[in-house]
This record gives structure tokens, sequence and C-alpha cells, in this order.
């Protein structure tokens, strides 16, 4: 956007009745010069917030708020300084030379946009027509349509074709728009037809595109968005921006939905700042928007898992802008609208206000779909890395990979190790070995274990190796492994031989067991093996009762074989080595 020229500017401020404008949000009296009233930027009891309308300015001498007629506006709705000088001297009168770049087809684009959305409301009006019918049959009332501004483009290939031409509008300037096509033969058609039209507006309230909805079921696609043109583009642009700009200053907070109707649900329920994107995944022109407005951000997206995953890359695309990312957790298979129908207004207000974070429902996500095994591990913490990486805050990021440590059962030095690699481009899964969650009385367990073998290599054999297969990523585990392989090879224990590759932790406890004054007796390293063989049994009984009870949950399969799976885990003796 090209620079407001410093007279433009001087004029516009010149121009405004500073006390009308601040007028519109605080209630001002009277007082000598001056005119006050409650401060609109915090809470208080006794006035403090003062206009000084002949110098043109305002403080409050509680929160220290002040400024002249552009950083109030800019203060509470929400808008930068440019678009602040063009909105109140589109108030004014006052007509501000055009960014560069943009003359006057640029302003013919705006005009033809503007006499077609008069010609969808319009029809919309029009007694009978099906538009009205269909939006009666979702819910929506009259007050919705009001609010926004929902418009009807009748089946028919002529309705903004003739409105264009009565106000002298090119038809090439219709269609440079996104709302024509031209025709094969010559001539130009509406683009959109038989549809509920949606107009989408940019912050200074023009409108730039539209988003027309099907009202029959034989049509397709269901949605159909203007096309970019030199005055909409989709990658920055929301339906609703406008209008949630005070409500999101007010709340501190924005809520993002996937869809028009979402957010139509959203303004039924009592949300107000909320916007929705124009059919297309949220970009980093989004998040641009959105963090020069506020820093939390609530995603309320599809319960299915399209909507799920189209969360997480949103985050990808937030995180790095350093809003604070919440989401909100529909039932699967609902999306706003539905959940507004069965539950109301009060339940779907709290779905968003107590919304988790965003990070903490993509960890749930992953280890709701298995940690069972090493493998499964590494996979739901690669899953969330690429995620991590993208937190500004090392704060932030230290923290959510112990969380994550703690969800899927992982070291954390594991995780973090993870991260890095996500960093480097390099595959997480591949990066560390994430190790099997044990209590500690169970690493004491193994320890033993592990000294047992260490001062009596013969009994290696007698080790079962699938339960060490299984666990493998521990520190302890790994040691036992190397030393069942090297008693396999040559019934001894070669210490620089089975150190070789190990991580620190498991090479410390190696040289301890060296170090070790008091081995234990073969009886006792005899029973040591038995014992652990019928722990790691029953671990891996109880690890199947748990596999099978979450299935039996979430109606894997079916109910009556998973129970006979259960009946039949249960009966299953523990193994033994004698």
């Amino acid at each position: 956007m090209g620079r407001i020229p410093d007279e433009i500017i001087e004029l516009v401020r010149d121009r405004v009745d500073l006390v009308d404008l601040i007028g519109r949000h605080v209630s001002l009296k009277h007082s000598g010069r001056n005119h006050k009233g409650l401060c609109p930027f915090h809470d208080e009891k006794t006035p403090s917030f003062v206009v000084t309308p002949d110098r043109g300015t305002f403080k409050c001498f509680g929160c220290g708020e002040g400024g002249n007629a552009f950083g109030f506006l800019m203060r509470v709705e929400n808008l930068t300084f440019p678009e602040a000088v063009r909105q109140l001297a589109a108030e004014n009168g006052i007509e501000v030379p055009e960014a560069r770049g943009e003359g006057g087809e640029t302003r013919r684009l705006f005009e033809a946009n503007a006499v077609a959305h008069e010609c969808y409301r319009a029809a919309l009006r029009a007694e009978g027509n099906p538009g009205a019918r269909y939006l009666a049959s979702r819910g929506i009332d009259a007050a919705a349509i009001t609010r926004f501004e929902i418009g009807y483009a009748p089946d028919r290939w002529d309705t903004v074709v003739t409105g264009l031409e009565a106000k002298n509008i090119p038809a090439s300037v219709g269609e440079r728009a996104g709302l024509l096509k031209a025709g094969r033969s010559g001539g130009h058609y509406d683009m959109l037809r038989g549809r509920v039209t949606f107009p989408i507006r940019d912050v200074r309230g023009r409108v730039v595109g539209f988003g027309g909805r099907v009202i029959s079921a034989e049509q397709e696609p269901k949605y159909l968005n203007s096309p970019e043109s030199p005055i909409f583009q989709k990658r920055r642009s929301f339906f609703g921006f406008p209008a949630a700009l005070e409500p999101m200053r007010r709340e501190g907070r924005v809520v993002v939905v996937e869809g028009y109707f979402d957010l139509v649900a959203l303004h039924r329920a009592g949300t107000d700042g909320a916007v929705a994107t124009c059919g297309t995944a949220l970009t980093e022109e989004h998040a641009r928007e959105l963090r020069r407005r506020t820093k939390k951000v609530v995603l309320l997206f599809d319960g299915d898992e399209a909507g799920q995953k189209a969360m997480e890359r949103a985050l990808e695309v937030l995180l790095p802008s350093g809003l604070r990312v919440h989401a909100a957790v529909l039932p699967e298979g609902e999306d706003p609208d539905d959940f507004l129908a069965r539950e109301g207004a009060e339940a779907l207000t709290a779905l968003v206000d107590e919304a988790p974070d965003a990070i903490e429902v993509a960890i749930r996500r992953a280890v709701a779909r298995g940690c069972g095994s090493p493998a499964e591990k590494a996979d739901a913490v690669a899953a969330i890395t690429p995620l991590l990486v993208r937190l500004s805050s090392p704060v932030e990021r230290g923290a959510w990979e112990d969380r994550l440590a703690l969800s899927v059962g992982a070291n954390a030095d594991d995780v973090r190790a993870a991260v890095r690699a996500e960093a480097r481009g390099e595959d997480a899964t591949e990066a560390v070995a994430v190790a099997p969650r044990f209590e500690p009385s169970e690493v004491r367990k193994l320890k033993q274990l592990a000294h047992s073998l260490f001062e009596h290599p013969h009994l290696g054999p007698k080790v079962e190796r699938d339960p060490l297969l299984e666990q493998a990523g521990h520190p302890v585990v790994d040691l036992i492994r190397r030393l069942v392989d090297a008693a396999a090879r040559e019934r001894r224990v070669d210490i620089e031989e089975v150190s070789e590759g190990l991580s620190e932790e498991a090479r410390s406890l190696l040289y301890a067991l060296a170090a070790d004054d008091h081995p234990p007796e073969e009886s006792v390293a005899v029973r040591t093996v038995d014992d652990t063989n019928r722990w790691f049994a029953d671990r891996r009984g109880r690890e199947q009762q748990d596999e099978l009870t979450e299935r039996l949950r979430r109606g894997d399969a079916d109910s009556l074989e998973i129970l006979r799976a259960k009946h039949e885990a249960a009966r299953v003796p523990p193994e033994r080595t004698h």
C-alpha cells in the first residue's frame, strides 16, 4: 500500500469530530473545555478518560492510554494507521489517493462487486425465492441474514450481467472481478448461480469477493468462491473480518472457523470475535493479519479426521508468528452448526471458551494412535516435533518437550534430540531411540539381570529375547541385549566390544558392573533370569489387555472378537525358562 500524503493526513485529522468519534464507544460528559467518561481500555468506576477536542487528543489518567483520532480508532477497532486514516477519510468525504498500482480500474472492480452485492441482496428479498427457503431450513433468521449480509444468486445466467449494464460497468470489469465468465460464443454470464452468497470484505469494509453455497443437492461443487483478482487474495482474506475487529480487541482473542455457516453458528451462539477462511487453508499472510490484532487464536474446525488434520496444519502456520493457539474439539463428524443444533448456544460457547492448548490436543491425538511399542512412541514424537520447532520461545518449547515425553513414555532428552533433528531437516523417528517407560523398581530389576549376565554370561541363552526387542531403546535393556548377544557368540563378556555404540548411560552402567566387588552367586543369577522372564511375560500380558481395552473403547473391531481375545490373553500362562 502506498504512503498517504502528509497533507491528506492533516486534512483528515482537522476534519474529524473527535468527540463524535469517541462518543460512539464511550459515554462522554462535558466538563469545562474537556469531555470525560469511563475509559474503554481498562475497567474503572470513576471516569478518568479525558477528551480535549480543541487539541484533538484524548488521555486516560488511569491506564495512561492517549493519542489522537487515528490512535483511538487503531486501538478500539484493531486497525493499522493507514486503515484508520482511510476509514476516517471516507467518513468525512475526503478522497485518499489510491495505493501504488491501484487506479481507476481498481475502483471499478470495487464498484462492480458493490453492484453484484446489491443484486444478490435484492434477489434474497424477492417473494418466495429458493434462497430464503433454504436459509430458513437451516435455522438462519433475519437477524443473521442482515448481520452477515447474506444474499442469493438466482439460478439464471444474467442477474449480475444485467445489474452491471444498468450501472454502465463493462462486462470485462465484471470478469476481472470474478463476477462473470466469458461465453464460448461471445458475451458473458454470471459465475454464481443458484447459490446463497456471502460477501467477503477487507478491513476497510469494501467487498472484495464472494462465497457461494449451493441450495440444491444436485449442484457441484458445494462451495464456490470468487477467483483471485487484483483486489481479492484468498491467502490473506477472512469472511467476517471487519465486524470481528472490535470484539477481537475487547475479548483479546479471535476464533477461526473453516466455513461461512460455521461463522454464522458462532454468532448465533453469541460469539462475535470470529472469522472464517475463504476456501483455503490458513497461510502466513493470514497469521500476520491476526497477529497484528490479537495474541490468542482459538481454532474451531470440524470434528472429523480431515478437520483435525487441518487444525494441525494451521498450527504449523500460526505458531511461528508468536500466537497462542487453542483448539476447540468437536465430536467426531460434527461441525459447529451441527453442534449448535444438538447442544445449544451455551454448550458451543463453553466449548470455545474452555478450548485447551492446540499443542496439547495434537499430543493427545498422537498418543491415541498408539504408544505401546518403541516404534509407536517414535512415531508419536515425530508427529509433534514439526509443531515444537516452530515455537519461538525456548522456554515454551522446553516445557512442551517435557510434556510430550511424559505423554508418550519417552526420555525427555530423546524428545529434545528429535526436535533438534526436525529443525535440521532430518527424520525425527530415526534421530534417537525412544526409550520405553519403566518404574524405578522395574529399572532395579533390569539392572539385577544385567549384573547377573555380566558375571554369568552362560545364562544369556536362557533370557527371552522377544521382550528385549519390544522394549529396545531403554539404556538398561540395550545393555542386556548386548550382554545376551556377546554370551551367545563367545560365552564371555568383552567390555570394550560390548560398550561400543552404547548410549552414555548404558556404558556408564556397564563400567559400574565391572567395578562391583559383590557379584551375584550363580544360583541367585539363575533365579534373577527366571524372575525377569516371568515379569516380562506378565508385563506383555498387561499391555495386551490394555490395548484390547482401548480398542474396545474406541470400537475399532467387533466387540465379541475383542472380548474373546482379552479372555485368551488372560489365560496364557507366564513363560518360564525351566
